[in-house]
């Protein structure tokens, strides 16, 4: 079993920022691949950032030059660093982390729990 802890979120102005992590723990052989997503009120959940199977970066185009993703390895973490933050971007943040338990696992999705983030005066 493989448990994810977010944090970091909140209330914050716009153009403020905020820093999420996501930290992974339990039955972790490898990890496959990491990403964050978001869904706003009423509408569905959209990848926001990610690394790509060939470690590059992909992020959804409303983000870009804002939102930065990284990785620390050694501790199974997921960092999102959003700055020049806006209205728009208030959702509830999920960070996913697909998880090899053995050298011939494909790989396990595990999601985290969710964490706000309202961007508001």
């Amino acid at each position: 079993q493989v448990q994810l802890v977010e944090s970091g979120g909140g209330l914050v102005q716009p153009g403020g920022s905020l820093r999420l992590s996501c930290a992974a723990s339990g039955n972790i052989f490898s990890i496959l691949a990491m990403g964050w997503y978001r869904q706003a009120p009423g509408k569905q959940r959209e990848p926001v950032a990610r690394f790509m199977s060939d470690g590059s970066t992909n992020y959804v185009e409303s983000v870009k030059g804002r939102f930065t993703i990284s990785r620390d390895n050694a501790k199974n973490m997921v960092f999102l660093q959003m700055n020049s933050l806006k209205p728009e971007d208030t959702a509830v943040y999920y960070c996913n982390i697909v998880v090899a338990t053995h050298h011939t696992d494909l790989g396990t999705g595990y999601w985290g729990q969710g964490i706000e983030v309202t961007v508001s005066l």
